[in-house]
């Protein structure tokens, strides 16, 4: 185990050397539907300070727009490009493999904070909340049709995950050639509720893998996807970010 010194006063050893604060969100911002006490005092303690801070969410269920939304109604001044979901970062890792140059289409196990992020890019999808209905017929000689021009298969949670879902995106990843499995993130459990832990995105992403044998590209956290695009895009100095 690392050994980690604690911090003696925080406000002048940890505070003059950080710029950059990444929060992640559920358990640590919010629980449920209810703010943690002390958030607001802290981010406008920090924001005082002139630090940067962003938010970091491995709940794919929103965009970025929809977790805008969300700390709105929470009264928490926040803005829309301090948001990174992995809905997002999803989008993110299909920008940089140029998926959108293709011409294939992605096949989504999750909700629509997904499918939002794919609009956002021009890159068309199928599947997400219109198969969660869907039932399969396997009497003798069924199988399912699938479309042999998904070259991405991107699993986030999903409220309403099936076996219809399981099967087309185990169809696309084994059969289709090159067909990529993008994994939002691979958590055993979440802090959906303030009462208790639920099965977490990783659930959905393990029924995938053992369909398949495959692993997936994961690009939430811990993934370094996000923080790498960050530090990119705004030339932030990595010794200087706490999260």
């Amino acid at each position: 185990m690392a050994k980690i010194p604690k911090l003696t006063v925080p406000s002048k050893e940890l505070l003059n050397d950080i710029d950059v604060f990444m929060f992640d969100c559920d358990g640590v911002i919010w629980k449920g539907h209810s703010v943690i006490e002390g958030v607001p005092y802290v981010l406008n303690k920090l924001r005082a300070l002139g630090k940067r801070i962003f938010f970091i969410t491995n709940n794919s269920t929103k965009s970025r727009n929809g977790y805008k939304k969300k700390f709105d109604s929470l009264g928490l001044d926040v803005s829309a490009d301090e948001i990174f979901s992995s809905s997002f970062a999803a989008a993110i890792f299909l920008e940089q493999i140029k998926f959108k140059n293709s011409g294939k289409k992605a096949y989504v196990i999750g909700e629509s904070g997904i499918l939002e992020e794919l609009e956002l890019i021009d890159v068309p999808y199928l599947g997400g909340p219109d198969d969660r209905d869907k039932v399969l017929s396997m009497g003798p000689g069924d199988k399912l049709e699938y479309d042999k021009n998904v070259g991405a298969v991107i699993v986030g949670f999903d409220r309403h995950i099936n076996y219809y879902k399981i099967q087309y995106a185990q169809l696309c990843i084994n059969k289709n050639e090159g067909c990529h499995f993008i994994a939002t993130n691979t958590d055993s459990v979440s802090p959906i509720t303030d009462a208790q832990e639920w099965a977490g995105g990783g659930s959905m992403v393990g029924a995938i893998k053992g369909c398949t044998g495959k692993e997936p590209t994961v690009v939430g956290k811990p993934s370094p996807l996000i923080i790498d695009y960050l530090c990119d895009r705004l030339h932030l100095q990595r010794d200087r970010i706490c999260m």
